[in-house]
């Protein structure tokens, strides 16, 4: 691959970063406002020799998902949010069988079928489980199209490391914005090799076929026996909190704010704008965007309290902002969180972001 930007969509930059990260097999059903990422995929896995099957519904394409992973494979799936809730059993199956996998939820409007339009109301479904049996997903928000691309090596990376599900939360802005992409590897990028060799001591390979310690191959999410299920949960649990240590952020002029505003995905970049547009008349905004959504960067969020104020903007009914006071709750110093939601199905522009800044900039003062 040469060193050279190309002028693609978030969903193809999805799609090149997944086939460029190795993966080997996807398995999808089409849905507005994502459907780039199985086209370009479909076109681009038989070249190297992969597999692409558009599946009958999202509940075969997650169950694909976990074949592929429980042998494995570097595999992945995509959706929006109606896709994504179907898929929640599988999802909850992987997370209890200790197997990889990668999805992309696209986010739409809701709830129901909603509209193709810009949400993030599928932030609880993608940060608390969404499915049952108290599992957790590794959460990326992407914000650019270069980050779409970047994050597929991330997601692949961390999903064999901890041998579970990652999501990539994005949305129709995100997924549709049309940007220069630099088509090269990240300097931290896991050979897709080394993450097959990584699973050579469980993957299932076949009838018959056993693990170095002798004992047959077993990947399963159901322990009947007395006291088995509490002592699953415990070595999840542990693992959930060996997670923390891949909390990533971004922090954008909080040095000398009076007021943080707190955003994700495309709300981040529509708030950095309307951030900027402040600054230059004299107001000290900063901006803080979690990168990983689960684990979320509550200490380095906390360690930003003492003397500010924090403005949640999120393009829901108000999911992120929990996560954001409970990070925040019972410091000293007056810290407060304030919140601003955007409606799902809304183009939201940095001047329509700019009034709620400046209310909550007159609070402090």
């Amino acid at each position: 691959m040469k060193d050279e930007r190309i002028l693609i969509k978030g969903n193809e930059a999805v799609a090149f970063g997944a086939a460029d990260a190795g993966c080997r097999c996807y398995f999808g059903y089409p849905i507005t406002p994502q459907n780039e990422i199985p086209e370009a995929l479909a076109r681009l896995l038989p070249e190297r020799g992969g597999q692409f099957v558009q599946a009958e519904s999202e509940v075969a394409a997650v169950n694909m998902l976990l074949g592929a992973g429980a042998c494995g494979v570097p595999a992945m799936t995509s959706s929006s949010g109606c896709g994504l809730s179907l898929m929640q059993e599988g999802i909850s199956y992987m997370a209890g069988s200790h197997v990889p996998g990668v999805l992309v939820n696209m986010q739409r409007g809701g709830p129901g079928l909603g509209d193709i339009g810009p949400s993030q109301g599928d932030y609880f479904q993608a940060v608390k489980g969404g499915g049952h049996g108290d599992h957790r997903n590794l959460v990326l928000a992407p914000s650019t199209a270069q980050e779409c691309y970047d994050f597929m090596f991330r997601a692949f990376a961390l999903a064999f490391k901890y041998a579970n599900p990652v999501l990539i939360l994005g949305d129709a802005i995100v997924g549709q914005i049309k940007e220069p992409v630099r088509r090269m590897p990240p300097s931290d990028a896991v050979p897709a090799e080394a993450l097959i060799r990584s699973t050579a001591s469980w993957r299932m390979e076949g009838y018959g076929r056993r693990g170095p310690d002798g004992r047959p191959r077993l990947l399963k999410s159901v322990y009947l026996a007395e006291g088995a299920l509490a002592e699953r949960n415990r070595l999840l649990a542990q693992k959930y909190a060996s997670m923390r240590a891949e909390c990533a952020w971004d922090c954008v002029q909080t040095e000398d704010a009076d007021l943080v505003v707190v955003a994700f995905g495309s709300v981040a970049r529509i708030a950095r704008s309307a951030m900027r547009s402040l600054r230059r008349d004299g107001h000290r905004v900063g901006l803080f965007r979690p990168v990983t959504l689960y684990p979320f960067p509550a200490e380095a969020l906390a360690a930003l309290a003492p003397g500010r104020r924090f403005l949640v903007l999120e393009q829901n009914l108000g999911q992120m902002v929990e996560d954001v006071r409970q990070a925040v709750f019972g410091l000293d110093g007056p810290a407060k969180v304030l919140w601003h939601g955007i409606m799902p199905g809304l183009f939201a522009s940095a001047d329509d972001v700019r009034e709620p800044m400046l209310q909550a900039l007159g609070e402090v003062r």
